[in-house]
Parts: structure tokens; sequence; C-alpha cells
């Protein structure tokens, strides 16, 4: 299936159209996930933030099972006989981008309007600059990854009301959705640290919820 413009997630072009660089899709996700964990590591270390590494190293895991699953998630729906409508729809747009900056944003605004927030918790009242650039670039990858479970769950329901596929496809595109639902569940992992911060932990579990809802919608509606 090809994979020109248009057909992929930003995620995916950024990792394959870098010049000269081929990698494998399960390389580039251990490369990311042992970078970012090895920054979570050092900066406790040095730092002395153990505190807060467990809460990091959660947050490390779910971004990278987050990009396994936009490549699980994009190679399986571009093997879908549906039409350029839908792939333009899934992946042409790039909402997936404005829903993860929408969340980025509103996060960082809780962050900075709110006193004695979660990061004040993790790291004290003057937080190391190294540290407060990789929690925002952790931060950043899980909202873009939730902003594009969101964004397959709309689109699934969406292909689920419009379009009829054959019946092996239909059942492929039933998995698909309740593959995204595993993944909204995995950000699960996040609770056991927002359990002070009722509007983060509201926020969580209402996108998963939603993500549960949707995508139950598009399962029940698919049409073989």
């Amino acid at each position: 299936m090809s994979r020109s413009y248009g057909e992929t997630w930003v995620y995916e072009s950024l990792v394959g159209g870098i010049p000269g660089l081929s990698v494998p899709r399960s390389i580039a996700v251990a490369i990311q996930f042992v970078l970012f964990e090895v920054g979570v590591l050092v900066f406790g270390w040095y730092y002395g933030l153990w505190n807060a590494v467990l809460a990091g190293t959660a947050a490390v895991a779910v971004a990278a099972v987050g990009s396994v699953e936009m490549h699980r998630l994009g190679a399986k729906n571009r093997l879908l006989s549906t039409p350029p409508s839908h792939k333009r729809l899934l992946f042409g747009t790039s909402i997936e981008i404005v829903l993860g900056v929408l969340a980025f944003i509103a996060l960082l605004t809780y962050l900075i309007a709110v006193e004695g927030t979660l990061l004040t918790q993790l790291f004290g009242a003057n937080p190391p600059i190294p540290v407060v650039y990789l929690t925002l670039l952790i931060l950043w990858d899980l909202t873009y990854r939730i902003g594009t479970s969101w964004w397959s769950a709309v689109v699934a329901l969406w292909r689920a009301v419009h379009l009829d596929l054959p019946t092996d496809e239909a059942a492929s595109a039933r998995r698909l959705d309740a593959e995204n639902i595993g993944f909204s569940v995995v950000q699960l992992a996040l609770v056991p640290f927002l359990l002070d911060e009722p509007i983060l932990l509201g926020a969580v579990v209402g996108h998963v919820l939603a993500v549960a809802v949707v995508c139950s919608a598009a399962i029940l509606l698919t049409r073989p």
C-alpha cells in the first residue's frame, strides 16, 4: 500500500522522511523509549529527583506504546479498501496534530495557572531547566498520541456510518477500533500519579471513556 503524502500520520512522515535514514519501526520506537528513559534516569540521579522517576517512566512507556499503535493503526487502515476520502480524512487533514496541540496547550495552561500542580510536587518550586525541557517534550509526545487516538475514533465512527466494507474487512475494522480502545486504556497507567490532580485525572479518564464509547459505536455500526 502506498505511503505517499496524505496517507501517513505526521509522525510516520517524520520518521520515514529523513534523507538517507531507513530505520525499522520497532527500532525507531526502541530508540525513542531508550533516549527518553535514559534522560529520566540521568536527570533523576543528577538532580536527586527520584520521586519523579516512576512517573516519568510511566509517561515514557505510554508514549512508546502510542508510537507502536500509531504505526499499527496507520498500516492497517491503509490496507482497508476504503475510498480515498477515508484516507484523506484520517491522514491528510493532520487533525491529530491540531488535537494534540490543543491538548498540550490546555495542559500547559493548567500547569502554569494553577499553583501547587503536579510539576511542583514532582520537581519542587524551582525545577531545573533541563528537567522542564524533557518533561515538556514527553508531555507533548503523550498529548500528540492522545490526539491521534481521539481522531482515529472519530474517523472510525464516520467510516462505520458512511461506508460498507467486505465481510473480512469489516472484521478487520472492528479489530482496529477495539485496538484503539486498548491503547486508550493503556493511558490509565498515568492515573496513580494524578490522584491529587482532579482536573488532570478527569481529563485522562474522560478521554479514555470517550474513545471507548465512540469506538464501541463504530464497532456496532460497521456493516459488512
